[in-house]
């Protein structure tokens, strides 16, 4: 039996199959090192995955996530594994590999993540050759749900937003600012500014609304997609909720810039685990 996972800051994607009968998947809560000690990681699994799974059935487990992009954060998240799978092998890998791995598959691209967060990569079709260093909801994470949040709420309290759609936004989302600053100065701020996102998808109809998505999407591309060598040519592949649910504003600035179109996938889990059956499970010659 093996697990293969695919987490976000927000929700993480877990399937167990053995590669003959049926796959379980199952969701849990985000998983981030950056954010979640191995404790918490431990009784996250522990509340959320292990009921669903015979822990020592699991042969190895392939975890992807938001946040395993150093040796440090890898071993908080693996260590967090192990205690649950305690006879498996365990693979954590940044989720820019998921990504890569699911959109380029052999071939080179360019591999965007769009989530709650962002980051992206330069791929050859075995390995990622480049990264342009994502630096967080704190100061990046441009074209990320994170990242719209903030322009919503700028737009509202820098009163820059029209008086009709802000007061769809007080009825709608936040009556005051104390609940805002509350969530924003609260445990989880980069999942609280994603949960703006609905609202932006809800009110794309509005001009000053959708320019505010696309540029966020722009910011992205002149940020992150035009520093890799080769962009002009290459396919721009996209991952993400963000990706998913604006797809065609997303689209248009990729016109607007004269870039290749790629892949655009709501989620890489299934096709991770393709992957890694056809690496467990050889085709016979």
């Amino acid at each position: 039996m093996i697990i293969v996972a695919d987490s976000g800051s927000t929700k993480a994607d877990w399937i167990i199959t053995s590669g003959i009968g049926p796959s379980y998947q199952v969701s849990t809560m985000g998983l981030n090192p950056f954010l979640h000690s191995t404790d918490m990681i431990e009784d996250v699994l522990l509340k959320e995955l292990v009921p669903h799974v015979d822990s020592g059935q699991v042969v190895e487990v392939h975890f992807y996530g938001a946040g395993c992009s150093d040796e440090k954060r890898v071993g908080i998240m693996a260590t967090g594994l192990q205690r649950i799978f305690p006879h498996a092998h365990i693979q954590v890998e940044h989720d820019l590999l998921a990504a890569a791995r699911a959109t380029c598959m052999d071939q080179p691209g360019i591999s965007c993540i769009l989530g709650t967060g962002s980051n992206s990569c330069l791929y050859d079709g075995r390995q990622i050759q480049d990264n342009v260093t994502s630096l967080g909801y704190l100061v990046g994470d441009e074209g990320s749900g994170s990242h719209l949040g903030k322009y919503l709420i700028r737009g509202y309290f820098y009163r820059e937003m029209p008086a009709h759609i802000a007061e769809a936004f007080r009825d709608e989302v936040a009556p005051d600012k104390t609940t805002v600053l509350d969530q924003i100065y609260g445990p989880a701020p980069n999942v609280y500014l994603a949960s703006l996102a609905p609202f932006v998808q809800r009110h794309l109809h509005e001009p000053y609304i959708s320019e505010l998505a696309k540029s966020s999407f722009r910011t992205f591309i002149d940020r992150h997609v035009t520093k890799y060598r080769g962009y002009e040519e290459l396919p721009i592949h996209f991952i993400g909720s963000i990706a998913h649910h604006f797809e065609h504003l997303l689209l248009e600035v990729l016109d607007d810039y004269h870039l290749k179109r790629g892949v655009l996938l709501q989620k890489p889990i299934h096709h991770l685990v393709s992957f890694h059956l056809d690496r467990a499970h050889p085709p016979s010659t």
